[in-house]
């Protein structure tokens, strides 16, 4: 049986906030916009993951939850674990499987470079880099169907890419 696996990067975070540890920085005024953004986009789509799991730092918290309620999901359909925090991705496939047995789709929303670590494990190397090069960039969402230990990357997306054709209709420039 395969699952759908939604790897969300936190949106843009601000470096200028008062805030003295790193786990506390919100997210900048950018970062809010793409999160919307690409909470709009999986909602213009039909992406309604079940469940979130998500890292405590306050960009990713933030990035969840303005995702969850553009998809007119509860808050309670996000549920926080510290391992997420900066992991590397062995931590996380722990994380995920831990988590697979409850949903057959969720997201998990966590912090480069770990989460292109895991999704360079589970879809090979040979994936669409944005026009900087990079793979995760700054609310990113790449969708993955897993079966077993492995994945087939679906779509990946960043908000770069995406553009509102109208309300409630977007189109995305190709890779």
């Amino acid at each position: 049986m395969s699952r759908i696996l939604y790897l969300l990067r936190h949106a843009k975070s601000s470096w200028n906030s008062p805030a003295a540890r790193d786990l506390d920085r919100p997210l900048a005024s950018r970062g809010e916009k793409a999160a919307h953004l690409m909470g709009n986009w999986m909602q213009a789509q039909g992406i309604l993951p079940r469940l979130t799991i998500s890292s405590p730092a306050r960009r990713a918290q933030q990035t969840a939850e303005i995702v969850t309620t553009q998809l007119a999901l509860p808050r309670d359909t996000i549920s926080y674990d510290a391992r997420i925090y900066m992991a590397d991705s062995e931590t996380l496939l722990e994380v995920l499987k831990e988590w697979a047995n409850k949903q057959n789709e969720m997201m998990l929303v966590g912090h480069n470079p770990g989460l292109d670590d895991l999704l360079i494990g589970l879809c090979g190397d040979d994936l669409p880099l944005s026009n900087s090069g990079k793979l995760m960039t700054t609310a990113t969402l790449a969708i993955i169907r897993l079966h077993g230990n492995s994945g087939q990357l679906i779509n990946i997306i960043r908000p770069k890419e995406i553009q509102r054709d109208s309300p409630g209709s977007f189109s995305v420039r190709p890779h």
